[in-house]
């Protein structure tokens, strides 16, 4: 989730495409295309996610502002969808909670942080499904696999692996605005916690410089190629595909 100038934020955008979209190839339209379906299905889940969590945890907001679905067009902010797909990391239309809503059985703090948390956690369950979707298609399918239709079908499940693992990764990064920093904010004690706060602009300024510079892409790609490779690996030893 990320707040900030629009403005700001626009521009930043417009220059990150125009030179992604420079150096694009036939190939890499190709993989822009076979991408979208994961990038939706990734952010409308995570949104859910968090709306969910919320809900369960007796605040109506999400439900009121009918975030309590999974159509992409009530998750999708124009700048993190283009985000996923032009720079590899992203967001959706922040999830409005209102956490003096819920019930006593957590703290707001320790509330906050499930909600935060559900998000990324969906992501994750996400890529596990696909993973083993994957990897059914190739041990029960294998003819299919080698037609167009089926290559293309693989090729969008492999994406949609990928969108949500690096989607699950990036938001749990322990800066605001991400999900990460609610999360750890729970942890830590009374006094860290209004630090944290007092000084919420200048890790603000923190998150900016990452992304704009594309160090959050280098933070991200050794986990995600991690986690990838470990997910097909397991995959295939459950289906006896190694």
């Amino acid at each position: 989730m990320f707040y900030s100038d629009k403005r700001f934020l626009y521009l930043m955008l417009i220059v990150l495409v125009l030179m992604r979209l420079m150096g694009m190839s036939g190939l890499d339209w190709v993989i822009l295309l076979l991408t979208i379906p994961g990038v939706l299905v990734a952010i409308s889940f995570h949104e859910f996610a968090h709306a969910y969590a919320a809900t369960k945890l007796g605040d109506d907001t999400p439900m009121l502002q009918n975030r309590l679905n999974l159509n992409p067009l009530s998750h999708i902010d124009p700048i993190g969808f283009t985000l996923l797909l032009f720079a590899g990391f992203g967001w959706g239309k922040p999830v409005a909670i209102n956490p003096r809503n819920f019930n006593h059985k957590y703290s707001q703090t320790a509330g906050e942080a499930i909600v935060a948390a559900a998000g990324p956690i969906m992501n994750f369950i996400l890529a596990i499904v696909f993973t083993l979707l994957y990897c059914v298609i190739f041990k029960f399918a294998t003819s299919f696999v080698q037609t167009s239709i089926g290559d293309i079908i693989v090729s969008m499940i492999q994406y949609a692996i990928i969108v949500n693992l690096g989607l699950g990764i990036f938001n749990l990064i322990p800066l605001p605005p991400l999900d990460g920093s609610k999360i750890l904010v729970n942890f830590l004690s009374y006094n860290a916690k209004q630090w944290i706060y007092d000084h919420e602009s200048i890790f603000y300024i923190i998150f900016l410089v990452i992304w704009i510079t594309g160090l959050a892409g280098d933070i991200i790609s050794p986990v995600l190629n991690f986690l990838y490779t470990g997910l097909i690996h397991i995959g295939a030893s459950i289906f006896g595909l190694l």
